[in-house]
């Protein structure tokens, strides 16, 4: 029988990078619903009008909605904002790990504290909350999972080498998880989102390197609500993989059915041109 995720008057959800970007447009997503949400994010300042912002107009005394300043790369942390939740006496129906950071630039160039920071946000952030939670949703026997790769956790892309390799061990770890969990009740979804309409993507364009712009600039970009509201109905419906838009769509079935061919060949074409356009404006005069 397929695990759904169940949203709506009732529910429980906690949302990891709660406070902005498609974890925020998830949440407000979520109280339209009736859905009580909890927000972890790092920024305090942030997180605190984001939740504000989700109190107005709701007057329903039966939805709850809360903010935990935290770091989701700092395991003690969470197992706090997990207790505080659990000492409540709310155990999340669905957690959404929505967390993430992106640095593109030269691998020779970055730092290695830049490898530590993506892997320990990306990928340690979403086992560190998984794990804070896990303990009452096994109990219980129920609830849902969803974390959030990207289109770089299913094809690696030139300039991100820190990134993607953070985002394919998102897919690997959900994959795997999605098979211990089934017993016990709880489903799992992993989301390979394109580009989307966020701070994160913003910060991403400043430092990209001339190759990475070239490959990622024909590429179409979604709104935050957009991508949030095809995350709900995927969750809901139960799907293993939510592909937002068309091109993650592409992408995924350019991945995993043709092995990649097709997109390393045109990838490989754009950076053959990026390269003879650099050689031509460092020719001397």
């Amino acid at each position: 029988m397929k695990i759904k995720a169940h949203f709506g008057a009732g529910a429980n959800v906690v949302i990891t990078g709660g406070s902005s970007g498609i974890g925020f447009a998830l949440a407000q997503q979520l109280v339209t619903r009736g859905t009580s949400v909890w927000l972890v994010a790092r920024r305090k300042d942030v997180l605190d009008q984001a939740v504000e912002k989700l109190k107005q107009g709701v007057t329903d005394p039966t939805i709850t909605i809360a903010g935990f300043a935290a770091d989701v790369s700092d395991w003690e942390q969470m197992q706090a904002v997990a207790r505080k939740i659990n000492d409540a006496g709310f155990v999340p129906d669905v957690l959404i790990n929505s967390a993430g950071v992106v640095h593109p630039g030269y691998v020779q160039e970055l730092e290695i504290e830049h490898f530590h920071w993506m892997m320990d946000i990306n990928y340690h952030g979403i086992v560190h909350t998984t794990k804070a939670f896990l303990p009452q949703m096994m109990e219980r026997h129920s609830g849902f999972i969803v974390n959030i790769s990207s289109g770089g956790g299913l094809v690696g892309v030139f300039g991100y080498t820190a990134y993607c390799a953070s985002k394919f061990a998102v897919r690997g770890f959900s994959d795997a998880l999605r098979w211990e969990l089934e017993p016990y009740g709880i489903g799992v979804s992993v989301v390979y989102p394109s580009d989307t309409e966020t701070p994160q993507l913003e910060y991403d364009i400043k430092y990209k390197p001339p190759e990475t712009a070239a490959l990622t600039a024909t590429a179409g970009r979604m709104s935050a609500e957009a991508v949030a509201r095809e995350i709900l109905r995927g969750a809901e419906k139960g799907a293993p993989v939510i592909l937002p838009g068309a091109e993650a769509k592409l992408v995924y079935l350019l991945s995993t059915n043709l092995g990649g061919k097709v997109i390393e060949w045109v990838s490989r074409g754009i950076l053959k041109r990026v390269a003879k356009e650099q050689a031509k404006r460092n020719l001397p005069v």
